[in-house]
């Protein structure tokens, strides 16, 4: 069995030889790309990896075998970061394709774009980190990070037949460097496949003489598509160089992709999947609105051919045109199914009359909405539209392509691809189909409260939730039984789609919801509090440093501004360094700097009082030393300071608004926990569930307790157990082991309290608690109410928060231990209206069979006897 990169680190982790992430990387990615816990994993394995001489001595090429949508750039532009500290000056990115490398230089660029991936502030020892593009190395600046992005088909064209201010072979020995390739599965091609086998040998030879040419150069490879189990030849090639593998079934097993539904009727036309597909797509927009969130949902039409794209894009608008109430009721009634039936009642319930609705879907998907990915022409326009969809400024709803968006298409806000062929194709139509379905499955961040994980899947136990569609790509397509099984199995073997997939219905029992137990009692949780910030009287000197833009002004480069030519050669032009202070441009011509300010929501009055408390005005934020008014704007031109145009100044404006608002986003708020513990009526927060557990199996999560694969002295059938509320508990082994244990308890529980209820939070864990010092979020797994009946004084209720643990979680999660025992000492129980009980809250020790027995136990022999 091959043993891998990653393999040899996860051992040097047992020794605590696994190297953290520095303060410097984070700090110099853009703060509004939140790091995932994987992508730490990614960056803290490389570093082990570079750390460690016997490990690197071995091969300076490494793997990162990530799915698609992960967010290999972002683990990119970490590690660049980190190599540059490391002294690497020199980085050189090449790909297969063109449209990758707009793609890149825009992420790596372009401060104003949305998914730009530095911190617009960036900050090395003190000094403005610059990202510096070069066509060569003998271009580079010596303390900036210098990037020459290429296709690999140029790379080799270049070296073979040098051309001015092109890469050369002497070029690439004077320099030390990192190599940086993306989609590197195209540079295997000649150990995969017989076709073009020589050139694509060729090209692999050309990145392993650049390799080569310096004994200190690195090659960093990407790739979502490396099948190392099917192919022996490509296994035998990484062994030992894949640094991290995370594949996309664990992706979506984390929950960072949307759940995949093909939606096949049969008899229908490609034109009757298409407007299906708008009306769900228009359904999502009602949901997102709803809920506040800026999302514009967007359909895909795939077809075959660009003359088939063509054709389906004018009929597409033409039936638009038309659309009425008749042709969505002649829709609806003729393909029923519950997700269309579900999208009828919602309308309905909301209003919305079936020709209201066509007005809508004509008013978005009228030929304004609607773009052509297939014009060569307008590629780089098109390229930038398709690459921002998720911009609500961004005027397309409807996507119309073949095959152009396979790969390097980045767009979160697809939700629905109709498959505008008929025929089913053959197995090479079936595996693209499931690339294209991989990379629309992306996940569309959003939350509904600001607890939520805005980057997962948060409805998979709750499915039934009408926002459970914001989560699921449609693919809609022909209804053939053979083509589905096909489509079907090519999903599950690229990861995106799970193999085993059990839905359970998990039921509050009726009985429970007879008593009046269930209509009355009241169940307690704390909030979380943000942390005065009221010291908090200025920006810090680090922010208030001077800043230094180069402005273009009709030329073709930042740096150099050239004359006419003289004897047929350019001129250097005389440039001039001009400085203002935020203060002088206010005092002159306030409204360019307040409009600046106004470009960047994290700039508006409200958000800066979140973090400036004592700040009285914007006007304040812009013109007092304290905060921006002494920052210095240096612009380098070919204008004297008085010739400096408001357009000039407002250009350098903008820019510095960008750093300031993306500072701003990074400050971290404190939080805790408050003391008091307001009441909520409990069938307000449970309720009846159908929930998905993806691979359930042996006696683990997903698999019911009553399940005889459960261990016979925990096997349990809930259905009989009056004191647990719902009907069965598909919880982890040691949650079931738990509940086993405490039935042994109930008895004697009984003897002393008129009710014994055990709850178990279901789903996406609507009872949430904050630790008191910190606020971390903490959602309890059970919650057990006692409740006892007393003639002469108040009735008593007693809620406990109960942790079942195992035993590798212990001493990471004591902090929530910690919690829960103070809570019986600090809680406050607090009610809105007065009543006749008296309210307890507290919990307990975790429950642990290994660890945790014997305190556990006497924390439940504790409550059967006081």
């Amino acid at each position: 069995m091959a043993q891998y990169l990653y393999d040899q680190i996860e051992a040097a982790k047992n020794f605590g030889a696994y190297k953290e992430l520095p303060d410097y990387v984070l700090r110099g990615l853009n703060p509004a790309m939140e790091l995932r816990p994987y992508q730490e994993l990614a960056f803290r394995n490389y570093i082990t990896y570079y750390e460690t001489p016997m490990l690197r001595e071995k091969t300076p090429q490494v793997l990162f075998h990530m799915a698609t949508g992960s967010g290999k750039t972002l683990i990119m532009a970490g590690l660049i970061l980190y190599l540059y500290q490391r002294g690497y000056r020199n980085f050189l990115f090449f790909v297969n394709r063109n449209i990758i490398i707009r793609k890149t230089k825009d992420n790596f660029l372009n401060l104003a774009s949305p998914k730009y991936q530095f911190n617009p502030e960036l900050i090395v020892e003190g000094k403005r980190l610059v990202i510096n593009e070069v066509d060569n190395f003998d271009a580079s600046i010596p303390d900036a990070v210098n990037i020459c992005f290429i296709t690999i088909q140029k790379l080799h064209a270049d070296l073979f037949d040098s051309r001015e201010n092109s890469i050369t072979i002497e070029d690439l020995k004077r320099h030390r460097m990192v190599m940086i390739s993306d989609e590197a599965h195209h540079l295997n091609a000649a150990t995969l496949s017989k076709e073009r086998k020589e050139e694509n040998r060729q090209w692999e030879t050309t990145i392993n003489n650049i390799l080569k040419s310096n004994a200190e150069n690195l090659l960093l490879e990407f790739t979502a598509t490396c099948k190392f189990e099917s192919n022996p030849l490509l296994q035998n090639k990484y062994e030992g160089k894949v640094v991290f593998d995370y594949t996309l079934s664990r992706f979506r097993e984390d929950g960072y992709s949307k759940d995949i539904e093909c939606l096949a009727f049969g008899d229908s036309t490609p034109m009757d999947r298409a407007l299906i597909a708008v009306v769900m797509s228009q359904m999502r927009l009602k949901l997102f609105q709803k809920y506040g969130q800026d999302i514009k949902p967007v359909v895909m039409f795939k077809s075959k051919t660009i003359a088939e794209s063509k054709a389906f894009l004018n009929s597409f608008v033409a039936e638009i045109e038309k659309l009425d109430e008749a042709r969505l009721r002649q829709l609806f009634d003729s393909f029923i199914h519950k997700t269309t039936g579900f999208a009828l009642n919602y309308f309905r319930e909301k209003g919305i009359s079936l020709a209201s609705l066509a007005a809508e879907i004509q008013d978005e998907f009228g030929r304004i909405h609607c773009i052509s990915a297939n014009e060569e022409k307008d590629a780089d326009k098109n390229q930038i539209l398709l690459n921002t969809l998720e911009d609500r400024k961004n005027p397309y709803r409807a996507v119309f392509a073949v095959d152009k968006l396979n790969e390097g298409w980045d767009v979160l806000n697809l939700f629905d691809i109709v498959r505008v062929a008929e025929s089913a194709g053959g197995a090479k139509d079936t595996n693209a189909e499931a690339q294209l379905i991989g990379r629309g499955a992306r996940y569309c961040p959003f939350q509904l409260n600001a607890e939520q994980n805005r980057f997962t899947r948060k409805f998979d136990h709750d499915t039934l939730n009408p926002m459970r569609l914001c989560e699921t790509l449609l693919y809609h397509c022909i209804n053939e039984s053979h083509y589905i099984s096909k489509l079907n199995q090519a999903l599950r073997d690229s990861g995106i789609m799970a193999n085993n997939v059990m839905q359970e219905e998990l039921l509050v029992k009726p009985s429970f919801k007879e008593t009046a137990f269930y209509d009355e009692c009241l169940v307690f949780v704390n909030q979380r509090r943000e942390k005065s910030r009221s010291y908090v009287h200025s920006l810090p000197d680090t922010i208030k440093t001077e800043r230094h833009y180069q402005i273009m002004t009709g030329h073709s480069s930042y740096l150099t501004l050239m004359e006419e030519q003289v004897n047929n050669e350019p001129a250097l032009m005389a440039t001039h360094t001009s400085r203002f202070t935020v203060k002088e441009i206010g005092a002159v011509n306030y409204n360019i700097l307040h409009r600046a300010m106004r470009q960047q929501p994290a700039l508006s009055f409200d958000s800066l009082l979140r973090y400036f408390p004592n700040l009285h005005s914007s006007r304040e934020f812009l013109l007092s030393d304290d905060y921006l008014g002494n920052i210095s704007i240096a612009i380098t031109s070919k204008y004297k300071k008085e010739q400096i145009s408001t357009g000039i100044l407002s250009t350098a404006l903008l820019m510095l608004m960008k750093e300031i608002a993306a500072y701003v986003s990074s400050i971290t708020i404190e939080y805790y926990g408050t003391k008091e513990f307001l009441g909520k009526q409990l069938k307000e927060v449970i309720h009846d569930r159908i929930m998905n557990f993806t691979n359930p199996r042996g006696d683990g999560y997903g698999i019911s307790q009553k399940s005889m694969n459960v261990a016979a002295d925990i096997r349990l059938d809930l259905s009989k157990e009056e004191w647990y509320v719902f009907n069965d508990n598909f919880g982890t082994p040691e949650e079931k082991a738990f509940v086993a244990l405490f039935k042994k308890y109930v008895d004697d529980l009984e003897q002393k309290y008129d009710k014994v209820y055990l709850v178990r939070n279901e789903g996406e864990r609507e009872l949430v608690t904050y630790s008191f010092e910190h606020g971390w979020r903490y959602e309890p797994d059970f919650i057990l109410f006692l409740f006892k009946e007393h003639s002469r004084r108040k009735d008593e209720q007693i809620q406990i928060f109960i942790e079942p643990k195992g035993d590798g979680f212990i001493d990471k999660d004591l902090w929530k231990e910690e919690f829960l025992l103070e809570i019986e000492k600090e809680g406050i129980p607090v009610i809105k209206f007065a009543d006749n009980n008296d309210y307890r809250i507290r919990g307990f020790h975790f429950f642990n069979r290994n660890y945790r027995s014997v305190e556990f136990e006497n924390d439940i022999k504790d409550i059967c006897s006081s």
